[in-house]
């Protein structure tokens, strides 16, 4: 679960199945009721009628974590942090970033870095649409130590500079949900 949209899929199926919820975060539901196995199975299908998926095994559920919380950080922050990334992901995981890397690696196809490039970029593009904020405080906002970083970073990925993005008439974003995403 990656966007507002798919949280409000989520809680409308979870309505429809006469589920109550306490909580539905990005990647996450709590759920009042202890579920039979027949709801479990029912739930399983409501999601995936609206193209989301149930997640119950351990190491599934520890990678869309790491997803969402990159993605919380790059999309849905103000950002504006200096703090270290693999840092705070191994403390809000509790879980070793070594670990989380290898498997999220394994499992993905890509590092996490990589991930975060690849939303990172996508942000970016976002802000130059939007045109409220020049390259020079898109820079400071995305956390990059200098504009050159960020043009560097956003030609490596999109094979345009910023500049030339802003200029573009057909401005091509992905969804959040496809980002990073091997293809």
């Amino acid at each position: 679960m990656v966007s507002a949209r798919c949280k409000l899929a989520v809680k409308e199926e979870l309505k429809k199945l006469g589920l109550h919820f306490i909580l539905v975060e990005l990647g996450e539901v709590d759920i009042m009721e202890t579920l039979s196995k027949d709801q479990l199975e029912q739930l399983k299908l409501a999601l995936l009628s609206t193209g989301l998926e149930l997640m119950d095994d351990k190491r599934a559920i520890l990678i869309e974590r790491i997803k969402t919380t990159i993605i919380e950080m790059v999309h849905h922050s103000d950002g504006e942090s200096n703090v270290n990334f693999s840092d705070f992901l191994s403390k809000k995981l509790d879980h070793n970033y070594t670990y989380l890397a290898n498997l999220f690696s394994e499992v993905q196809g890509t590092t996490i870095e990589q991930f975060m490039i690849s939303h990172k970029v996508e942000r970016i593009k976002e802000l130059i649409i939007y045109d409220e904020l020049n390259i020079t405080e898109i820079a400071w906002k995305m956390n990059y130590s200098s504009v050159a970083h960020l043009s560097n970073q956003f030609k490596k990925v999109t094979g345009l500079t910023p500049t030339h993005f802003k200029q573009l008439k057909d401005k091509r974003r992905s969804p959040i949900e496809d980002i990073g995403n091997q293809q």
